[in-house]
C-alpha cells in the first residue's frame, strides 16, 4: 500500500480535525487510500497557527503528545485541485482528502513522496 509523509500537526489534523487539503508543490495522478506517516520534523509555527485558530473544534495536543516516525492512520485522496475553497488549501496544488481512518501506532522509517509499505 501506499503511504505518504505528513509533518505533525498536520497528519494529526487530517485524523481529529477535519483537515481535508494536504498542500504540496508537486501534482499526482493517484487515487485511493494511502497510509498516513508522520515524519520525525514538527511544525511548530503550524502548530501554533492551529491552537489559535478559532475554527476548530478539537483540542489540539500538547507538543509531547504527538506521535513521530511511523503510520498513524490513512486516507482518501479523491481529487488534486489548484484551487480550493477549503480554508485548509495553501497550495499551489492540494491534495484533497476523504474518509480519515486512525490506526493504532506503528514505527516506520518514512520516505519522500509516496512510497510502498509492505512489499519487499
Amino acid at each position: 500500500m501506499k503511504a505518504l509523509s505528513i509533518k505533525q500537526p498536520w497528519a494529526w489534523a487530517i485524523l481529529h480535525a477535519g483537515k481535508d487539503i494536504e498542500n504540496r508543490t508537486w501534482k499526482t495522478d493517484y487515487r485511493g487510500r494511502v497510509l498516513i506517516h508522520t515524519g520525525k520534523k514538527f511544525d511548530a509555527i503550524g502548530w501554533e497557527a492551529l491552537k489559535d485558530a478559532t475554527r476548530f473544534h478539537h483540542k489540539v495536543p500538547d507538543k509531547s503528545e504527538f506521535l513521530f516516525g511511523g503510520i498513524v492512520g490513512s486516507v482518501e485522496i479523491v481529487d488534486v485541485v489548484e484551487n480550493s475553497p477549503s480554508p485548509w488549501f495553501q497550495g499551489p496544488y492540494g491534495f484533497v482528502l476523504r474518509n480519515p481512518v486512525e490506526y493504532d501506532f506503528f514505527p516506520l522509517r518514512g520516505q519522500l513522496g509516496f512510497f510502498e509499505v509492505g512489499k519487499k
